[in-house]
């Protein structure tokens, strides 16, 4: 393994730095493979969506010599704008983190052919072909959801579990269908109440109005939430600690977030994905289409730690892990929608 060097092209850093742009330690090399990433709402230190893909970037410039940037929007638009100054500067792979990026990425790749692109959570249309320099990372993320809601099915005293996502979209149905399916799974007589926190993509970045969503359920006898609403998030997190009850994270492991009230969360691998579609492009093998991850492809996950051992049995351990074979399997079916 090459030692990490973090170069940075000074120009666009002086065009991207009042926009939200972080980079790299400043180098006078030029010839380095160059990175940029354009974060989804909520923005890097949300602590779970946007943070795993960061981890992903940071990993793989740990291991090979990569310069990398990294754009926060402040607004819809710069996401574009965003995309195409990494574009224009020169860098030769760009991630695009969040479904919300998809659009920008079909009109940016194809006004730069020679870049290579990559969108998490890519929201792909029917029969859609993807040109060669366009990767689409997506996620079995009902799969992992599935897991989580074993967990909870099991676990819940009350027999009332809850969902909270963030954005009323698809996307989000993946995570809801799956946690309903694990928990009737694992307990037929449960019940799901679901909020959504909105309709806009401020959804994903109120925590405040996730911890008025879980109050609210909590108060109605739910005593278990799982969320999938990024920075929303820490706000169901906090009313599970405040209330006595449980909270399930997402994307990110949020266990140590409120210990012994996370009872486990949905780990989404962004960071392997956006690690693997870097490499494929330092190794010029980059393909562009879908790229698909699930429980299979180590893509989704249930997170066990320290902070939740006590907190799970090993008989709900052992249901988890014979769901996961089933869904591997293929033995299980589990719904998107």
């Amino acid at each position: 393994m090459r030692k990490l060097t973090l170069l940075v092209l000074p120009l666009v850093l002086l065009s991207l730095v009042g926009a939200g742009c972080r980079q790299s330690t400043p180098s006078q090399g030029t010839d380095a493979f160059k990175v940029g990433m354009v974060f989804d709402v909520g923005g890097k230190g949300d602590k779970s969506f946007n943070d795993s893909a960061y981890r992903g970037l940071l990993r793989i410039a740990d291991d090979f010599e990569i310069e990398h940037t990294e754009f926060e929007p402040g607004q819809d638009a710069d996401r574009e704008t965003g995309l195409r100054k990494l574009a224009q500067a020169g860098f030769d792979v760009i991630i695009g983190v969040g479904f919300l990026f998809s659009d920008s990425m079909r009109s940016v790749s194809a006004d730069y052919p020679d870049v290579r692109f990559a969108c998490v959570d890519f929201d792909v249309r029917q029969d859609e072909v993807l040109p060669d320099n366009l990767a689409g990372l997506v996620f079995r993320e009902e799969e992992g959801s599935f897991l989580v809601g074993v967990v909870a099915g099991l676990k819940s005293e009350t027999g009332r579990v809850g969902f909270i996502g963030g954005m009323d979209v698809p996307l989000i149905h993946r995570f809801e269908a799956g946690f309903i399916a694990g928990a009737k799974h694992a307990n037929p007589a449960v019940s799901v109440t679901v909020g959504y926190a909105g309709s806009t993509p401020q959804a994903f970045a109120d925590p405040a109005k996730g911890k008025e969503l879980a109050m609210l359920q909590y108060g109605r006898g739910v005593d278990i939430i799982y969320h999938a609403s990024g920075n929303t998030g820490i706000g169901v997190i906090e009313a599970a600690r405040e209330t006595g009850n449980f909270a399930i994270g997402v994307d990110s492991n949020q266990n140590y977030m409120a210990p012994g009230h996370v009872l486990t969360s949905m780990v989404k691998r962004v960071d392997n994905a956006v690690y693997a579609v870097i490499l494929a492009a330092y190794e010029n093998r980059f393909e562009g289409g879908l790229r698909e991850f699930g429980l299979a492809e180590d893509g989704v996950s249930y997170a066990m730690d320290d902070y939740n051992a006590g907190l799970i049995s090993d008989a709900i351990v052992e249901a988890v892990e014979a769901a996961k074979a089933g869904i591997i399997a293929q033995e299980i079916d589990v719904p998107r929608e």
